[in-house]
């Protein structure tokens, strides 16, 4: 019997647990390992070959039971939890994929990995994980022709479809709502002309650059914090330009850009709900009291557009009758990630939008070549987003080589992301089967 572990069973876990189950065996068994039996439950439709497996992940007993009984470990948990199964799977000798960046704690574990002769594939999702492969194919097949990469952009962002577009801010959300409250906090770091430019967290919104995507127009970005880690990996050594950088719409930005300079997303800080209203709340922060067109009045401190304001007084914050949802002690962070979840909320129908761009500028024969290749992907519904389909197939596919194969791909032994041929080929040729497919402009 194969047993494939997938521990989480929340968001971007739709298309990853359909997908093993779609393509599965007879002496196969998916068992999903989540808090949630609805969570689960909804996932798994019943199906067979479908194991449930209701455990508090930190239950380390039940938690390295299932482990010590897997063939193979996909993790799609929250990435501080990424940790403590890698460690479980290096005690077990069990291989282990994830869509999440590689932690230092996870890094720190390579010389044991290739020790145990082990693959621990990171990086395995969207952004990381798509981003990663196309760009290495375009790399390699430019290498492959003498060209030298002297300019490397990768943007990449999770929106709404137009569809389902019906509020100012353009967005709803698909992943994580912790990781967009805190998006930009680490700040930014990249190459632009040779020389390492850098931004602090304050400035990252305020920055509100923009590209054209073909087929959804103009989008604004703010650099990754991570870009020039990459250029090694990348082998991208003679590159002047090196970015990676986050998509929303233009609009988003620009007022995300006041949520974080009236201190909106701070996580260290705490305020008393308890009977307190969302202005209440806004009051303490900006130091402006309630009073009749105070709204105005932060508007003028912090310098708010009037396309902005109405923005972030449609989530509610101006409301003096809107009482703050959850009663006790939060963090302003707390506090905002309760506002978007309901404000934002992806309805059952909704259909989200991922839209990743690679502009590559590359040398051959003193010839310059400008290559832009475009990625976007629309989802079915909630539950089937295109966030889901696009972070939880290639960890999938990956998942059904290894177990049909019986062995890993050539050079994945240690702590890696998938930036090796014998990985990427055959994932972006599966990938497009299924809808996910790159159109490239040259000129």
């Amino acid at each position: 019997m194969k047993n494939i572990l997938i521990a989480g069973a929340g968001k971007s876990s739709s298309y990853l647990i359909k997908y093993l189950l779609d393509n599965s065996k007879p002496d196969w068994r998916i068992v999903v390992m989540d808090a949630s039996e609805a969570a689960i439950n909804e996932k798994t439709m019943g199906h067979p070959r479908a194991i449930p497996a209701v455990i508090e992940v930190t239950n380390s007993e039940q938690r390295q039971a299932l482990v010590k009984d897997a063939t193979l470990v996909v993790s799609i948990l929250p990435p501080d939890l990424h940790y403590i199964l890698a460690k479980d799977c290096l005690m077990h000798k069990k291989h282990l994929i994830t869509s999440s960046y590689i932690s230092p704690e996870i890094k720190a574990m390579d010389e044991e990995v290739k020790k145990a002769g082990l693959m621990f594939m990171c990086e395995m999702g969207l952004d990381p994980g798509i981003d990663h492969m196309s760009a290495m194919a375009i790399s390699h097949s430019i290498s492959k022709i003498a060209g030298t990469i002297t300019s490397f952009k990768s943007f990449c962002g999770g929106v709404i479809a137009p569809e389902s577009d019906n509020n100012p801010w353009h967005y709803k959300i698909s992943w994580n709502p912790r990781n967009v409250v805190l998006s930009g906090k680490a700040g930014a770091e990249w190459k632009e002309n040779g020389i390492v430019k850098q931004l602090e967290y304050p400035e990252i919104f305020a920055n509100n650059k923009r590209i054209k995507v073909d087929g959804v127009g103009m989008m604004s970005y703010y650099p990754n914090r991570d870009s020039l880690d990459y250029i090694e990996r990348y082998g991208l050594h003679e590159v002047e330009n090196f970015m990676r950088a986050t998509l929303r719409f233009p609009s988003f930005s620009k007022a995300w850009n006041y949520i974080v300079k009236m201190g909106l997303t701070q996580d260290d800080d705490q305020f008393d709900t308890i009977g307190k209203s969302y202005a209440d709340w806004i009051s303490f922060k900006t130091g402006v009291p309630i009073q009749e067109g105070w709204d105005i009045t932060v508007a003028e401190k912090y310098m708010i557009g009037d396309k902005s304001l109405d923005m972030i007084k449609w989530l509610g914050l101006f409301e003096a009758s809107l009482l703050i949802k959850s009663e006790g002690t939060f963090s302003s962070a707390d506090i905002l990630q309760d506002v978007i979840e309901d404000r934002w909320r992806l309805m059952p129908n909704d259909k989200d939008m991922i839209v990743m761009q690679h502009q590559i500028v590359y040398q051959r024969k003193k010839t310059e070549t400008h290559l832009i290749s475009n990625l976007v992907v629309k989802g079915e519904n909630k539950l089937y987003s295109a966030m889901a389909k696009t972070v939880g197939l290639p960890m999938a596919i990956l998942a059904k080589k290894i177990i049909d194969d019986g062995k890993i791909p050539n050079k994945t032994v240690g702590v890696q992301i998938p930036i090796m041929p014998d990985v990427y080929r055959f994932i972006l040729k599966e990938l497009k089967k299924n809808g996910i497919s790159f159109e490239e402009v040259v000129n």
